[in-house]
C-alpha cells in the first residue's frame, strides 16, 4: 500500500476507483471521496509552432463544453485513432499539426509534460516544440472539426488575443506559456 502525505491528510493512492460512467473517451470515477474524469488514454499532445517570421500558429474552433469558440495551440489526443493506439507523442504531434493547421515541421521535440486540470482529470499534456515549419496544406481539422488557422506575429499577438477575448472567445492559457517559452526557450528532451 502506497500512502502520500498531503496537507496533513494521508491519501491511499492504490485504492480502486468507483466507476460512475464510461463513455467513448471518458470515464467518471470516484476515489477517496474525489470525483474526477479519466481518459481511456489520458495523453494529449500540444504543439508550439513558430514560423521563421516570428509568428505563432494558433487554431480556433467551437468547443461544446464551454459553448463558444476557443483560441488554442494545435493539439489533440494521442492514440485516439483505431489501429494507432500505440502512437508516439511525436507522431501524434506531426499528425495534429498537419491536420489542424496545414503546417509540417522539420522536427518536433518534447520539452514538458504537465496535468491539464489536476483537480478534474488525469489528462496530461505533452508539449512539443516544432522547428522548421512550412505550410503544405490548408489545415482545418478532420471531418468532425471546423478549425480556423491563425498565424499571428509576436509583436501583434497581445492585442490580437485581447480582441479575441473581448469578442467573447475563450483564450487558452497554454498560449501564454508558449509566449513565455519564446522569450525563455525550454530545454528539449529530443
Amino acid at each position: 500500500m502506497t500512502s502520500t502525505r498531503t496537507s496533513g491528510a494521508r491519501m491511499n493512492t492504490n485504492r480502486p476507483a468507483t466507476l460512475h460512467y464510461s463513455g467513448r473517451y471518458l470515464k467518471l470515477v470516484e476515489r477517496n471521496g474525489w470525483e474526477f474524469a479519466t481518459r481511456h488514454n489520458p495523453v494529449v499532445v500540444v504543439v508550439v509552432a513558430w514560423t521563421e517570421k516570428d509568428e505563432l500558429v494558433l487554431v480556433e474552433q467551437y468547443r461544446e463544453p464551454i459553448g463558444r469558440a476557443a483560441i488554442e495551440l494545435p493539439a489533440g489526443l494521442v492514440g485516439d485513432i483505431e489501429g494507432q493506439q500505440d502512437e508516439s507523442v511525436v507522431l501524434a504531434g506531426e499528425r495534429e499539426l498537419l491536420e489542424e493547421t496545414g503546417f509540417r515541421a522539420r522536427s518536433l521535440h518534447e520539452f514538458m509534460r504537465c496535468p491539464t486540470s489536476a483537480g478534474m482529470s488525469d489528462e496530461t499534456a505533452v508539449f512539443l516544440l516544432a522547428e522548421g515549419i512550412e505550410r503544405v496544406g490548408p489545415g482545418g481539422g478532420d471531418a468532425s472539426e471546423a478549425i480556423t488557422v491563425h498565424v499571428i506575429a509576436r509583436d501583434e499577438i497581445d492585442a490580437w488575443l485581447e480582441a479575441c477575448y473581448r469578442a467573447g472567445k475563450a483564450v487558452d492559457s497554454k498560449i501564454y506559456s508558449a509566449l513565455h517559452w519564446r522569450q525563455h526557450p525550454p530545454a528539449t528532451s529530443g
